[in-house]
């Protein structure tokens, strides 16, 4: 492990913390950290989700000050006391969820408050869009500046962030899980652009759980570890296995814990399901005991057919039994009362809600089976939270803290917890360990494998690749809405999933 950082990098430090410490309440942040970027660098950060990250990073933006410890800049100590103050500094942060005006143009966004006038003090809107331009030419993208924010694709919204930054004269870029929403594509555009405002001199913080990003792009990595500075090193000097051992603090030598289980009675049965325009006739079985993948490139309508079964969205033809029973369209109520359980994909947007507390988010499902006589005591919400809780190792200050606060990775166990606690017969999980640290992948494959092991039948919607071979007893690989290929374990491998799911199956 390294006990420095390492010298001999390309450019000067432009950005340094030095011993910076942060805590809120009890809870300690972060401890002593340190970083250094420097021009021309993409440089990586990563952690397991709880590490000190996002703390770090709004220490930068300006949200937060450090309780201890020194932000340099040039080798000057500043005071990065307000978002507005780290902007004039120079230090941009480009969020994985951009926060666009939506009822503004694509230029208004980039200029607010900064509208070039007319001599009348009216906004000089071909000097605006000629600014904007200018922007997207250097990034090397194609926008209309008069298109409207909102309908923007995420891949699109980032690009204004970082045009944005640009307008201000950005020094520092900060890359906050930038690419958890995007497509191949437009990770590489990004990429594209990320390495275009490196050789200009800037310096790029980049956060990603996707180590190939990480060694694709950037030229150091930093890990940290329970708030605190573990090790920074040249990026080929590392393997993943050894960035990985830095970040949990332990070896992870089974990433994917998959027990081989007898697959028992079927539990699902899908029929000719047809929603026009989004998937056609697809048919599949699930059996207790197994674990089924759904897999496809984006778009090919994996999630839209798992919505289906739930009852979230409607279709058009076909038929969902469980247990022998039909299910009826539409229906998530009669999905739940039969023994389906859906963890959604989006778990901020659809999994919780972020206001509420831990306990009150864990208990959802079950609140009418929790309350006597219409009542639901507080006693009793936490004292099953708490069960849920202890089961799956969520870490949390307090069950009655809002699930804002806790890390992704634990706001992601709450949601399981919410769904498990309804004893469901069948479990489907959409990309479970999504925007999750290493660590707590572990962790969650560990228990959808001792779920299945249990006699629950599981099907997992992942884009990972190494995911749905590592788990799946079968992968079901879908290609423009149709189910084109179900590939037993003992024949999954990447070129035979990837040939099905870009519609060359064998």
């Amino acid at each position: 492990m390294a006990d420095g950082m390492p010298d001999g990098d390309p450019g000067p430090v432009v950005l340094a913390l030095r011993d910076v410490s942060k805590s809120f309440g009890a809870i300690a942040a972060l401890r002593g950290a340190q970083l250094e970027l420097r021009g021309g660098e993409a440089h990586a950060l990563v952690g397991e989700n709880g590490a000190g990250k996002s703390t770090l990073v709004k220490i930068l933006a300006g949200v937060h000050g450090p309780d201890e410890g020194t932000v340099l800049l040039d080798g000057q100590p500043v005071t990065l006391d307000s978002p507005a103050a780290a902007r004039a500094q120079g230090i941009a942060v480009i969020y994985q969820e951009p926060t666009l005006f939506p009822d503004l143009s694509v230029a208004e966004n980039i200029f607010m408050g900064r509208q070039p006038l007319t001599s009348g003090r009216r906004i000089d809107r071909p000097e605006l869009a000629a600014r904007c331009t200018a922007l997207f030419e250097r990034l090397g993208v194609h926008m209309d500046p008069d298109r409207p924010a909102r309908g923007l694709s995420i891949a699109d919204q980032q690009m204004v962030e970082i045009a944005k930054a640009l307008s201000f004269d950005a020094r520092v870029l900060v890359m906050d899980e930038p690419t958890a929403a995007l497509s191949g594509v437009e990770v590489e555009r990004l990429f594209t652009v990320a390495r275009a405002l490196r050789s200009h001199g800037a310096a790029v913080l980049f956060i990603s759980h996707r180590f190939d990003e990480v060694f694709d792009l950037c030229d150091r990595i930093t890990v940290m570890r329970d708030g605190q500075w573990v090790s920074t090193d040249a990026t080929g000097d590392l393997t993943v296995e050894q960035v990985v051992r830095r970040m949990v603090g332990r070896d992870v030598a089974d990433l994917f814990p998959k027990q081989d289980v007898v697959a028992g009675d079927v539990v699902l049965e899908v029929r000719g399901l047809t929603r026009r325009g989004v998937f056609t006739d697809v048919s599949f079985d699930v059996r207790a005991g197994e674990i089924v993948a759904l897999a496809g490139l984006v778009g090919a309508g994996r999630s839209e057919v798992v919505r289906a079964v739930f009852g979230v969205d409607i279709y058009d033809a076909g038929s969902v039994t469980l247990h022998g029973r039909p299910l009826k369209p539409g229906n998530p109520a009669a999905a739940m009362a039969a023994g389906l359980a859906l963890v959604p994909e989006d778990r901020r947007q659809q999994g919780l809600v972020m206001e509420l507390s831990v306990e009150r988010n864990a208990t959802l499902t079950r609140r009418w089976k929790l309350a006597r006589m219409g009542w639901l005591s507080a006693r009793t919400e936490r004292a099953t939270a708490a069960e849920w809780s202890k089961k799956l190792q969520v870490k949390a200050g307090r069950l009655s803290d809002p699930v804002s606060t806790l890390s992704g990775g634990n706001q992601q166990k709450v949601v399981l917890a919410k769904w498990l606690s309804t004893d469901p017969t069948l479990l489907i999980v959409d990309e479970p360990t999504r925007g999750i640290d290493v660590g707590t992948k572990a962790e969650v494959h560990r228990l959808l494998s001792q779920l299945a092991a249990d006699g629950m039948a599981v099907v997992m919607v992942s884009s990972e690749l190494p995911e749905v071979l590592g788990m799946a007893d079968r992968v079901l690989v879908m290609h423009e809405g149709r189910l084109v290929d179900d590939i037993p374990r003992a024949r999954a491998d990447e070129d035979t999933v990837m040939l099905a799911a870009t519609g060359q199956a064998r």
